[in-house]
């Protein structure tokens, strides 16, 4: 059983990096930078394939950290989305009040081509950062589920 778990856990991350390649490559959707950053957890939550030949802690707990990281990098994302909190200063337009024109220039030509405050897509009133921190705090949780079985 705990095999079995741990393979959804794995295919949920390899699910949700195909899906954001796709959108990508497929859809012509570009990432923003907080969409790169919550790709990379799951990079690493792909490398817990090794509980699989090893069952050990380790391997699980490293699937389940990286899921986990993506879903805390994706609810940050969605507070920048809604505004609830700025985002980093690469990514977001920012306050423009009191700048001079020259300085509003200046921002303008050096800002990213996807911002990371705008929601280019969005499915049941959830953006993907939403539904991607979701997805990756049930894949985390599968993988801790997996620790507990035998």
């Amino acid at each position: 059983m705990r095999r079995q778990v741990q393979l959804l856990a794995l295919a949920g991350s390899l699910g949700l990096l195909l899906g954001a390649l796709a959108f990508e490559h497929i859809g012509g959707m570009a990432p923003c930078p907080l969409c790169i950053w919550q790709r990379w957890p799951h990079v690493v939550a792909l490398l817990g394939a090794g509980a699989l030949m090893v069952p050990s802690l380790p391997f699980a707990v490293l699937g389940a950290g990286g899921a986990a990281t993506s879903g805390g990098i994706g609810v940050y994302h969605t507070g920048v989305e809604r505004g609830w909190w700025p985002g980093p200063s690469s990514c977001a337009a920012g306050d423009v009040a009191g700048l001079t024109p020259e300085e509003l220039l200046a921002r303008i030509m050096g800002a990213p081509v996807v911002r990371c405050d705008e929601v280019p897509w969005e499915m049941l009133g959830l953006s993907m950062a939403s539904w991607n921190a979701v997805a990756s705090f049930g894949i985390a949780a599968l993988w801790l589920i997996s620790l507990r079985l035998r």
